[in-house]
């Protein structure tokens, strides 16, 4: 009969090891899902709410009105901003009509990032006639 012992310290290396592969795993999948685009386009209608939101992580969270014909319902599209200088963007362009580019990234973990999946890239403000 063969008698294996493990020491305590190897133990604790053998769970170090995987509490490290455990972090490089979500780690990995996190890198993914925010840089993968399960989708882009572009939404136009007018900023009615856009603010900085969240207790540890600040993300701006915004919500796009969008009228498709005069005196229908509005459709409202939800959307978050990840960059400081497009946020800034949005602010000086609200009350104007405008028109946001987007990607969509499914399955990210954590509103940290951003409360939706949609995440805007860029705004052109539209000139009326």
């Amino acid at each position: 009969m063969i008698k294996v012992t493990i020491s305590r310290r190897q133990v604790l290396l053998w769970l170090a090891a995987v509490v490290a592969g455990v972090a490089l795993i979500a780690a990995a999948y996190t890198f993914f899902t925010l840089t993968w685009t399960y989708s882009r386009g572009e939404r136009a209608g007018y900023v009615q709410k856009f603010s900085e939101k969240g207790w540890i992580c600040k993300t701006w969270e915004g919500e796009l009105a969008m009228v498709n014909v005069p005196g229908a319902m509005q459709e409202k599209f939800t959307f978050s901003v990840r960059d400081d200088l497009i946020a800034q963007h949005i602010l000086s362009s609200m009350g104007k009509r405008v028109a946001l580019t987007y990607e969509q990234h499914k399955g990210v973990p954590t509103t940290c990032f951003g409360e939706t999946e949609y995440f805007v890239t860029a705004v052109k403000v539209i000139d009326e006639p």
